[in-house]
C-alpha cells in the first residue's frame, strides 16, 4: 500500500538469505544504495504462450476499495494504488531501472525525466508525447493540471496530504505546453527527496470525462476555481464510494493505462484486462489476457486454495515455510518479496480515554522495552521478520541510515519498563493493572492529566486474519502484563482498522480508541526517500495517531530542504528515540508463491508491480 500506506519491507531473513542478493534503488542521482540488492527480476525467457489467465492473491482481509488516484483517509488498503496504476498511468513511480534498481521515470510512467533549475526553487516535467486515453483523446498538461487543482481545494480530504507539502510548497503551476508542465516552489528544496515523495504524488486524470459539477451536467473548467473543484471533486468521490458499481459505472471506463477494469466486487474481487486502446510504449503492452486479484479472510483459507492449485501467484504464511519443498515439487518456485517499510503500532495521543498516558514519553518508553523483537520474529515469524527501531528502515542499508539508527535504543527488559514507571509514581508494576499512586507533574511523578488511582490500561485495535498477527498481539499483551500495563485486543478486518484510525480530536467519537496494527504485512511502505512527512508531520493525513512535536516538524522539513545526508540521520535518530508508535518486527511483504511456467515478475521493494510484463511460457521450456 504505497502508501502505500503501506505505501505500504526491509529484510534480512535468515531461512531467506540465500534468496537474496543487494538491493539498489536509485531515484533521481541514487536515492537508496546500499551493499546487498534484492534482485526485482524474477525468472524470465522461454517460448512466452500468448494470452492466459493470472489469478493473484491479495493479503487477509485487505480487500481494494478505492479506485479514484486520489486516496482517502481511511481508504489505505493494500493494493488500492497499485491497482489505479494499471488503469491511470501515474506520472511518476518507483519503478525499475534500466541498469536495475529503481528510479521515478521508465516506459511505465507518463512523465520524462525532470528538469530542475532557479537553484532549485522549481521542476519542469515534460510528459510522454502520443498517448491518449481508451476514448481517443490525447492525454495533456491539462489532465495534470486537473489532479492539481482538485487536491489544491481539497487537500483535506486527500488521504497524502500533509500541512507545508503538496500542494502547499507549490506557489504557481504553470502549462507551458500541452505536453509540459512547470512547479514554482516557495523555496529550494532537496531534488533527491522532492522527486521521490512529491513528484510521485501527481497523476494525470481524463478532465474531459471527469469534470462535471454534477452528474449529468456539462464538463468544464470548472475546476480552475476552488469552488468548482471542491463541486468536481464531491462528485468524483461520492461515485468511489459506490464500490459495487466500479464495473458498470461509465466514469472508470476511461483510462490511459494497459489494463482496464472487468470487475469490481463488493468482496474486493478485481479483474483486468487488456486496454485495447492503451497507446503507451510497446515494451508496456500486456501478454496475458486477464488478471484476478483475490481477496481472502485469513492467510489460512488462501494457503488452502493455492493447495489446491486455485491460485496462480500466491503466498504461504512463516509457519509453513519448512513445507515449500511440496510447492516447488509441485511447480512453483517460493520467492521472498521483501520492501522498504516499517511495522508499528500506532499511538492515539488524541485517545478520548488515554491521551494523558500516551503523552508521557517513559510509558511509551516502557513500553517499547516490553517488546521483545527478537523471539517474536523468530518463534512467530519464523525469521522472517527483522528490527524496526524506528522511521528509518534497518535493512537493506541505505545511506539514509545512521549508524546509530542500528542500535536499539530499547532492548527487551521488563526490569528497565518497571524500573521507568515505578519511578514515576506507578505501584503494582507486577502484576494486574498499575496504578498511579503520586499523580502530578513534579519528578517522580505519573504526570499532566494523569489522576490519582488512574490504571495503565490500553485498547488496541488489531487486524485479523493472520495467525503471525494474532499471535504476536497476544504475545505484546503478554509482555505488557509483566510491568502492570492491561492490554485489550479488539480484532477487525484490514479495511475496518483503517477506517477507524483515521486522525482525530479528542472530542469526535470515533477517537475512543488507544492504539492500532495494520502492520501484518507491514504497516508503512515508503517512496524511495524515507522522511516521515505524510507519517509524523503535525496534521499530516497518514499521522493517525495525531502525533505532534515541533522539534519533529523541525527534523523532517530539514530532511525536505538539505540533500545532506545528516538532516534524514537527524530525523531518524530521533523519532527513534521519541517514539511516536511502537516499533514491532518488520515482517517480509509476503512470501511468494508462483508457478514456474509463469514469468517476468518483478517483486518491486515499494510494493507495486506490472502484469502486464507477465506471460506464461510453454511447459517443456521449464526442464
Amino acid at each position: 500500500m504505497r502508501s502505500r500506506q503501506r505505501c505500504q519491507r526491509p529484510g534480512r531473513r535468515p531461512l531467506l538469505v540465500s534468496l537474496l542478493t543487494a538491493l539498489t534503488l536509485s531515484a533521481l542521482g541514487g536515492c537508496l544504495q546500499e551493499g546487498r540488492t534484492i534482485p526485482m527480476a524474477a525468472p524470465t525467457g522461454g517460448v512466452p504462450v500468448k494470452g492466459g489467465t493470472v489469478t493473484m492473491a491479495l493479503p487477509p482481509a485487505a480487500t481494494p476499495n478505492w479506485i479514484l488516484p486520489i486516496g482517502a483517509p481511511g481508504y489505505g488498503a493494500s493494493y488500492n494504488a497499485a491497482i489505479q496504476s494499471l488503469l491511470y498511468t501515474p506520472v511518476y513511480d518507483p519503478v525499475p531501472a534500466a541498469k536495475g534498481g529503481l528510479t521515478t521515470h521508465g516506459p511505465s510512467t507518463l512523465g520524462l525525466a525532470p528538469r530542475w533549475s532557479e537553484g532549485n526553487r522549481s521542476v519542469t516535467v515534460p510528459l510522454r508525447k502520443g498517448v491518449r486515453w481508451s476514448d481517443g483523446r490525447p492525454v495533456t498538461a491539462r489532465d495534470v493540471e486537473f489532479w492539481f487543482n482538485l487536491v489544491k481545494a481539497n487537500k483535506a480530504s486527500w488521504g497524502a496530504y500533509s500541512v507545508g507539502v503538496m500542494p502547499d510548497n507549490v506557489t504557481r503551476f504553470e502549462t507551458l505546453d500541452a505536453h509540459t508542465v512547470r512547479l514554482h516552489l516557495n523555496r529550494a528544496y532537496n531534488p533527491d527527496w522532492f522527486t521521490a515523495n512529491q513528484l510521485t504524488l501527481m497523476r494525470a486524470l481524463p478532465q474531459h470525462v471527469w469534470g462535471a459539477r454534477r452528474d449529468g451536467g456539462p464538463t468544464g473548467d470548472f475546476d480552475r476555481t476552488p469552488a468548482g473543484a471542491k463541486a468536481v471533486f464531491a462528485r468524483l468521490t461520492e461515485h468511489a464510494k459506490s464500490l459495487g458499481r466500479y464495473g458498470s459505472d461509465p466514469l472508470w471506463r476511461t483510462v490511459n493505462g494497459p489494463w482496464k477494469l472487468a470487475g469490481w466486487r463488493d468482496n474486493g474481487q478485481v479483474t483486468i484486462v487488456p486496454n485495447e486502446k492503451y497507446t503507451g510504449p510497446a515494451s508496456e503492452r500486456p501478454r496475458l489476457d486477464k488478471v484476478v486479484f483475490k481477496p481472502f479472510t485469513t492467510a489460512d483459507s488462501e494457503y488452502n486454495v493455492l493447495r489446491s492449485s486455485g491460485v496462480d501467484y500466491g503466498y504461504i504464511p512463516p509457519s509453513v515455510m519448512a513445507q515449500k519443498d511440496r510447492f516447488e515439487e509441485r511447480g512453483y518456485r517460493v520467492d521472498p518479496w521483501e520492501g522498504w517499510a516499517v511495522t508499528y503500532v500506532v499511538h492515539n495521543f488524541n485517545s478520548t480515554r488515554s491521551s494523558a498516558l500516551l503523552r508521557q514519553l517513559y510509558i511509551r518508553q516502557a513500553m517499547q522495552h516490553l517488546v521483545d523483537q527478537k523471539a517474536i520474529s523468530e518463534v512467530i515469524w519464523r525469521t522472517t521478520a527483522t528490527p524496526t527501531l524506528g522511521p528509518v528502515p534497518l535493512t537493506p542499508r541505505s545511506q539514509y541510515l545512521s549508524p546509530a539508527m542500528t542500535r536499539d535504543p530499547y532492548p527487551f527488559s521488563v526490569a528497565a519498563a518497571r524500573k521507568l514507571l515505578t519511578e514515576h509514581g506507578w505501584r503494582g508494576v507486577d502484576g494486574g493493572a498499575a496504578r498511579c499512586e503520586r499523580p502530578g507533574t513534579g519528578r517522580g511523578q505519573c504526570g499532566k492529566g494523569i489522576k490519582k488511582g488512574q490504571q495503565l490500561r490500553f485498547t488496541l485495535l488489531s487486524q485479523s486474519g493472520s495467525t503471525e498477527t494474532t499471535n504476536m498481539m497476544q504475545e505484546l499483551k503478554s509482555s505488557l502484563s509483566k510491568a502492570g500495563i492491561e492490554l485489550t485486543i479488539r480484532q477487525q478486518p484490514l479495511n475496518s482498522v483503517l477506517g477507524n484510525s483515521i486522525p482525530c480530536t479528542a472530542k469526535d467519537p470515533g477517537c475512543d480508541w488507544d492504539m492500532s496494527f495494520f502492520g501484518t504485512a507491514g504497516s508503512w511502505y515508503y517512496p524511495l526517500n524515507p522522511s516521515g512527512e505524510q507519517l509524523f508531520s503535525t496534521g499530516a493525513a497518514a499521522n493517525f495517531g495525531n502525533y505532534s512535536d515541533p522539534e519533529a516538524d523541525r527534523l523532517i522539513r530539514a530532511v525536505q530542504f538539505s540533500p545532506d545526508m545528516k538532516a534524514v540521520h537527524a530525523y531518524g535518530e530521533y523519532l527513534a528515540r521519541q517514539l511516536p508508535v511502537m516499533w514491532l518486527p518488520n515482517p517480509a511483504y509476503q512470501v511468494s508463491v508462483i508457478r514456474n511456467d509463469l514469468r517476468g515478475i518483478e517483486q518491486n521493494p515499494t510494493v507495486s508491480f506490472a502484469p502486464q510484463h507477465w506471460y506464461y511460457v510453454r511447459k517443456e521450456t521449464d526442464r
